[in-house]
């Protein structure tokens, strides 16, 4: 069974994706402008829901609360099996 041959030609080369990228910016640019106030004064709000946010997203990898899970990075114990130091 024979297959069309692949496309060569990219997608944002071509006229009409150029077209969509105007109008995008263009579109973008009187939505931002007719819509500053609104847009810059939920920006405290933003910021504020920004830090929980980051701190669900960012903490992934630190396994808070999961014991057994991932081998703790502190220094070995310094002290021998009877309790006196090494």
């Amino acid at each position: 069974m024979d297959y069309p041959p692949p496309r060569t030609d990219r997608f944002w080369r071509s006229p009409e994706s150029i077209a969509l990228l105007v109008l995008s910016v263009a579109g973008g640019f009187f939505l931002f402008t007719e819509h500053r106030a609104h847009l810059l004064g939920a920006l405290p709000y933003l910021i504020l829901l920004a830090c929980p946010l980051m701190h669900v997203f960012m903490h992934h990898g630190h396994h808070h609360g999961q014991a057994g899970q991932a081998p703790s990075r502190r220094e070995p114990n310094r002290e021998a099996d009877d309790g006196t130091p090494r």
